[in-house]
């Protein structure tokens, strides 16, 4: 199972993105299972909306909330205070809480790769980047 981060959702999704041909090429070519969180649902969605995306916006949730898509991980009270942790410990680190939310559940789910172009996942330490 490959988490998949918002920069791999949004770039996949808005064709004039610079990272558009590698998201989209990825995601055709993806045989493996895919999981995300809720907070990550979050921030594409508002992202794609702040950036003048609103029918990609409504298109993408659409498909997230049908579940065709993606596996969507829905983070527990035990989930938020980890990331709360994390936030803390790493506060040197520019990571976004939502950042620390997807760490968490990275590791809880051992997983071993992410999509994703947010630098801040190769900091983690404890996941492959792809592409």
């Amino acid at each position: 199972m490959i988490f998949v981060d918002t920069g791999a959702w949004f770039a996949a999704s808005v064709t004039n993105d610079l990272n558009y041909s590698v998201a989209s090429h990825w995601f055709a070519h993806n045989t493996q299972p895919l999981v995300t969180t809720n907070y990550v649902v979050d921030e594409t969605l508002t992202l794609l909306r702040a950036r003048r995306q609103g029918d990609v916006a409504l298109t993408l949730g659409q498909q997230f909330f049908d579940g065709i898509l993606t596996q969507v991980y829905h983070l527990t009270e035990d989930d938020l205070r980890a990331a709360w942790q994390t936030f803390v410990q790493f506060s040197d680190k520019e990571w976004s809480f939502t950042d620390c939310t997807s760490k968490v559940v990275i590791e809880r789910l051992g997983l071993t790769h992410a999509f994703a172009f947010d630098q801040h996942f190769r900091q983690f330490g404890s996941v492959t980047v792809v592409p």
